[in-house]
């Protein structure tokens, strides 16, 4: 990640130009806040969603986090402008990181659950933030358009993204005829992974967390760190692997009570350590 414990400790103190942060019972929300602009990306936007993200990776007290946004545009994609340089003047107090800024990382990196929480349309490099999630709750209204090549462009990062989750024929098929898909179609093609009406998005999110927190922070957390670590590990190697982080689970806190409380015949209590 890009922060580090310390620098994120005053997530709370700070203040936020294009997002807002609200941290409840475990869970922290982000959402994108400049809908005048469509929620795109600038450089402030990224550097403060890097910030918030690190916060969530490096405090074990959250156990999952929720993207959503304001406005009529979920995220419309990188701010051209503000990318050139010619970012508009804003009162953010984050600080620019020693490292760069890998999108994907964010979300790889994080090893915690991340719902997208998309209740319109999303387009060009707005899918690197749907694409990064964990899962993507979506509106049956909701559209997914990648338009790169109707402007000179090729959605290159987001390709590399999709190719994650979805045949590669499609993924090419997406990005070459600028095509622009349904909540439904998202659905079908594996970029969605839940629908809900506009009326019960909050409702579906919020039983999707709490479905999430039945289980044990602590072998989600360290699920996903293996999910993300197998990807660069040799396939002989991958079973010593794995059975090294069993044995890390096995002696992790959230372990000891969940067996106990099968054996009681109870909740368990899980502390996520």
């Amino acid at each position: 990640m890009n922060y580090t414990k310390e620098q994120t400790a005053n997530l709370q103190e700070q203040t936020f130009a294009y997002i807002t942060v609200e941290e409840k019972d475990h869970l922290l929300t982000i959402t994108l806040n400049r809908p005048k602009a469509r929620n795109a990306m600038s450089p402030t936007m990224i550097r403060e969603y890097a910030y918030a993200m690190s916060y969530a990776h490096h405090h074990a007290h959250i156990w999952a986090v929720v993207f959503a946004a304001n406005g009529k545009v979920w995220c419309a994609g990188a701010d051209l402008k503000a990318m050139r340089g010619k970012e508009e003047a804003n009162d953010s107090t984050v600080p620019t990181p020693d490292t760069p800024i890998v999108m994907a990382e964010l979300f790889t990196k994080i090893h915690k659950p991340v719902i997208a929480k998309v209740h319109a349309p999303v387009y060009a490099g707005g899918f690197l933030l749907i694409g990064g999630c964990t899962y993507v709750v979506s509106t049956e209204a909701a559209t997914f358009t990648l338009p790169e090549v109707k402007r000179g462009l090729f959605p290159f990062q987001v390709m590399a993204s999709l190719m994650k989750f979805m045949p590669a024929r499609q993924v090419l098929d997406f990005c070459i005829r600028a095509k622009s898909l349904s909540a439904q179609e998202a659905l079908e093609a594996g970029l969605v992974t839940q629908l809900a009406a506009p009326d019960k998005l909050d409702e579906a999110v919020d039983a999707l967390v709490q479905e999430i927190f039945a289980n044990s922070p602590s072998a989600v957390r360290l699920g996903l760190k293996a999910f993300d670590e197998m990807r660069n590990i040799s396939e002989s190697e991958q079973q010593a692997y794995l059975a090294n982080m069993l044995g890390q689970t096995i002696m992790t806190k959230d372990a000891q009570e969940g067996l106990k409380a099968f054996a009681e015949k109870r909740t368990p209590a899980w502390t996520g350590e």
